[in-house]
């Protein structure tokens, strides 16, 4: 069992929904990341999802674009992001990490020696956006024989036979794209997804993940009303881009302590 599946085995053992913020690597700064995810974990985060910086995001809205852009500037690479893992590893063996990013960096190194290195690294599961599933099982089986689930996204006009597929070779969870868009969209249809994960769950046995337009614990509440998990990325990366380098981290998890709070209400 990975250290994702574990972790929602416990969760849902406890009753409880599993919350997954995304913060992008290098953001605002380089020496920040690890000391942002330890203030996420702290707030109550169970599962890490770690942006990789690119130059083409094309799953993002302008929020989380600007945060890639500024680690950007900083010189991140997919290199530079495995090796803050390891640095957040020194001091935290147990919350999962989920690298999350686009097929370029990952051609670029080669996914074997991607797969290889984010093993050496502790990387729990890898999102990779522009991955279709029905070209990926053998980077799947190189994954799971590395220990690192592949999570792959579904979305509102996924099909029957989509879903089915992605169930079939994903791994860890699956990610709900919750509206026809990019990130950071507002116009979240809370009653669309409680009709779709039913649906979803029918071919699945995997937890099932929520995320594009959570922005606050009333949304994430009624997301995990019927989801496993709700993930918050482009809220998060706001706070940190007005807060200032200083104030990141307690901005931060004043953000998602109540959102905790009202997961386990």
């Amino acid at each position: 069992m990975s250290r994702i599946q574990a972790r929602f085995a416990s969760l849902a053992s406890a009753g409880r929904k599993a919350l997954i913020p995304y913060i992008t690597a290098g953001d605002p700064h380089p020496s920040l990341t690890v000391p942002l995810l330890r203030a996420l974990v702290e707030a109550g985060a169970d599962i890490l999802e770690l942006g990789v910086p690119f130059s083409d995001p094309m799953a993002d809205g302008p929020v989380i674009q600007r945060s890639g852009e500024r680690a950007l500037k900083h010189g991140i690479g997919l290199s530079d992001v495995l090796k803050l893992v390891v640095e957040f590893r020194k001091h935290d063996a147990a919350t999962p990490i989920v690298l999350m990013g686009y097929a370029n960096p990952v051609e670029a190194m080669g996914s074997a020696s991607f797969l290889e290195k984010a093993k050496a690294a502790d990387i729990d599961g890898v999102i990779v956006v522009d991955y279709p599933p029905e070209e990926c099982l053998e980077f799947s089986a190189l994954a799971k024989k590395n220990g690192i689930d592949p999570v792959f996204l579904l979305a509102p006009t996924s099909t029957e036979k989509r879903i089915e597929e992605v169930a079939r070779i994903g791994s860890g969870y699956l990610y709900y794209v919750s509206l026809r868009g990019v990130t950071g969209a507002s116009h979240i249809d809370l009653s669309d997804v409680a009709a779709r994960i039913p649906k979803i769950r029918a071919a699945t046995r995997l937890p099932i993940g929520v995320g594009f337009g959570i922005r606050d614990a009333e949304s994430a509440r009624r997301v995990a009303a019927t989801a496993d998990a709700v993930v918050i990325g482009s809220r998060i990366i706001q706070e940190i881009e007005s807060a200032g380098p200083h104030d990141s981290t307690s901005r931060v998890k004043a953000l998602l302590k109540p959102i905790r709070q009202a997961l386990d209400a």
